[in-house]
């Protein structure tokens, strides 16, 4: 058996990270690579790609590179899991950060909003996950890694369809570890709490709004971008070989606070 710090080394390992431009996918890909995984950048944006891959980089982590394609997109999905296939013949890490919100009540939410939703917070997961199935199932070997959310857990008003997603996404998770588990390939979740990312700047630029949030988690705090990495690099290594069908929750504490 491997020494304890080296079961947490992703050497040689290829970890596609989607939603890796900013925020918590930019943290989960940073931290990868400073653990020696090969990380395959996805976003939609080629600019803000290109800006991430060379921050890390600047940091003398692990090598990294980009794959723009647009989760929710089926042709586009298929492009690019067929590009890393052909770059490196296969892929030990799926980290799918992905997702989108609109805080609405579902009465004011348009039919079309929330089918959005469904599809990039909920449909695009599974499509992801099936995608890397097909390449982890030859070598018998895999890390599916789904970014949930609390909300997954407990609710908000105006955060429904959001919630129905991210709760999807755990059921996901959950039968997806039953059916390949037997193949090698485990599958987890992570769920964040209350973060300190771009997505949640007009949260934080509210002194009520963030106050309550802050009161709210026992920690007393917001969590910072970095301190969801450990998470992912846990779950995507050999020290969490035998951790399959779990959502770790990393929150600071705020579901457990009445």
């Amino acid at each position: 058996m491997l020494p304890m710090l080296a079961r947490f080394a992703l050497t040689d390992r290829v970890a596609l990270v989607t939603g890796a431009a900013r925020g918590l996918g930019f943290a989960i890909a940073e931290g990868l690579a400073g653990a020696g995984a090969l990380v395959v950048l996805n976003g939609r944006d080629q600019a803000s790609l290109d800006e991430a891959a060379r921050r890390i980089a600047a940091t003398g982590a692990g090598a990294v590179e980009t794959e723009r394609f647009d989760v929710a997109d089926s042709a586009e999905r298929s492009r690019g899991f067929a590009a890393i296939a052909e770059r490196h013949g296969r892929l030990d890490v799926l980290v799918n950060t992905v997702g989108q919100r609109n805080r609405k009540p579902l009465l004011d939410l348009a039919e079309d909003e929330i089918r959005t939703l469904i599809e990039t917070d909920l449909t695009a997961g599974i499509m992801l996950s099936r995608e890397a199935v097909r390449l982890m199932l030859p070598r018998r070997s895999g890390r599916l890694i789904a970014v949930t959310s609390i909300a997954g857990a407990v609710a908000r008003p105006a955060d429904s369809v959001y919630t129905a997603a991210k709760a999807g996404l755990t059921g996901m998770v959950r039968a997806l570890a039953a059916e390949y588990g037997k193949h090698g390939i485990t599958s987890n979740a992570i769920a964040p709490g209350f973060f300190a990312t771009e997505p949640n700047s007009a949260l934080l630029a509210d002194p009520a709004i963030r106050s309550y949030f802050e009161g709210r988690t026992p920690i007393g705090r917001w969590g910072r971008p970095d301190e969801i990495a450990g998470a992912a690099v846990f779950l995507a290594s050999d020290a969490a070989s035998y951790v399959n069908g779990h959502v770790l929750t990393v929150d600071g504490g705020a579901t457990i606070l009445m």
